[in-house]
């Protein structure tokens, strides 16, 4: 059978686009995926307790944007809950994003407006950072030295395998600061998890007669020919790596079932400083599920390599360098087009991929489909 388009990878770029080409361009899909299954990272199921599991570690939807919830939701109901995230230091369970309760536990003070908890960090900061150069210095210049030490320095060396004076500022830059006592990790309109979970969410996306889904499928070994080609995976890997590896993180994850309701007061507790995992998390606070049991799943960061997932592009002034070399490649190419995480070498939250997708679509799809038939379609943005 011949296709109007190939998408390399079924996650949450791929799907959406191949939802927008075979509804709003009435094309064909194929859309494939090395996986056994259709997702991406978002990839959910029940465990065999039954109790729904993110096989790939939490995925929290948030979003001020009240049109990509909207098209979601064509897909889903929602399960809505609002992510909250404690920290272990010095055996105590934290809020993080650092806030007011924060400091006064920690620091046994007693704070009580958000203008004495500002007077606090102005007295500890890093006042002559004006404009952070790195992801140590964005925090150093919000909290000062002692915060940093304590919440952000030894879990960003962790996670990422690469001190904070090498990170971009904005790997920190996305955890804010607060003076008050809100202690919502993230403070979006929209807030929740699908229902039902991600993976039906993304089947209900895909179901279409103009899409075709080929899972255990690797690009490298098609044989036939694509006019038009959208790859989502690593940049780095469709150029067989020609100017070297772009530099990722991986993850290995540890799920266990545990007798007993609950394992811990919230869905996921940050480890900075202990343990070699970054963080644990309990589904059933952010699901809802009744159940006896409950699953956790413990988070260890590692090294990427041939035969791992990459979960994380590592971004400094190197990475970046290296990365624009294989952009200026891709420009180079007319039937193969690139969007997603892995193919832009970003750091994208679920709703940014969507929106990413979104524009994606209206400018090289859409727009020059439209010039060219002169047809007017309904579409969604």
């Amino acid at each position: 059978m011949q296709y109007n388009f190939l998408i390399v990878g079924a996650g949450l770029s791929g799907c959406v686009l191949a939802e927008r080409i075979a509804t709003q361009l009435n094309k064909t899909v194929l859309l494939i995926d090395k996986r056994d299954h259709i997702g991406g990272n978002c990839y959910d199921k029940p465990d065999a307790a039954g109790i729904l599991v993110h096989q790939y570690g939490p995925h929290w939807f948030h979003t001020n944007d009240k049109d990509i919830f909207s098209y979601l939701s064509a897909f889903t109901d929602w399960h809505l809950h609002e992510h909250k995230v404690k920290t272990s230091v010095e055996n105590m369970l934290l809020p993080i994003p650092i806030n007011m309760d924060t400091i006064n536990q920690l620091y046994n003070m007693k704070l009580q407006t958000p203008e004495q908890v500002q007077q606090f960090y102005d007295s500890v900061r890093v006042k002559e950072i004006v404009h952070p150069q790195n992801a140590e210095e964005m925090i150093i210049s919000q909290v000062g030295y002692d915060l940093y030490n304590k919440f952000y320095k030894n879990y960003t060396i962790k996670q990422w395998d690469v001190h904070p004076k090498r990170l971009n500022a904005s790997i920190t830059a996305r955890i804010p600061v607060r003076t008050n006592q809100d202690d919502r990790y993230f403070t979006d309109t929209y807030q929740g998890i699908p229902k039902n979970g991600y993976t039906e969410m993304f089947r209900k996306m895909i179901n279409h007669k103009n899409i075709t889904v080929a899972l255990q499928t690797d690009f490298n070994t098609l044989s036939a020919n694509f006019n038009q080609v959208i790859y989502t995976g690593p940049i780095d890997s469709f150029f067989q790596h020609q100017f070297g590896a772009l530099p990722y993180r991986s993850l290995h994850f540890e799920h266990k079932t545990i007798n007993q309701e609950f394992y811990q007061e919230c869905q996921q507790i940050n480890y900075p400083n202990d343990f070699a995992y970054t963080r644990i998390v309990e589904w059933k606070h952010a699901t809802g599920q009744q159940h006896p049991q409950t699953s956790i799943t413990m988070e260890y960061p590692c090294k990427w390599e041939q035969g791992k997932e990459p979960f994380y592009a590592v971004q400094t002034k190197e990475s970046g360098l290296l990365y624009n070399k294989y952009r200026k490649e891709a420009d180079k190419l007319t039937s193969v087009k690139f969007c997603g995480r892995l193919a832009d070498f970003k750091y994208y939250n679920m709703d940014q991929v969507i929106a990413r997708a979104f524009t994606f679509f209206k400018k090289e799809l859409y727009s020059p489909y439209i010039r060219k038939n002169s047809v007017i379609f309904q579409h969604f943005l």
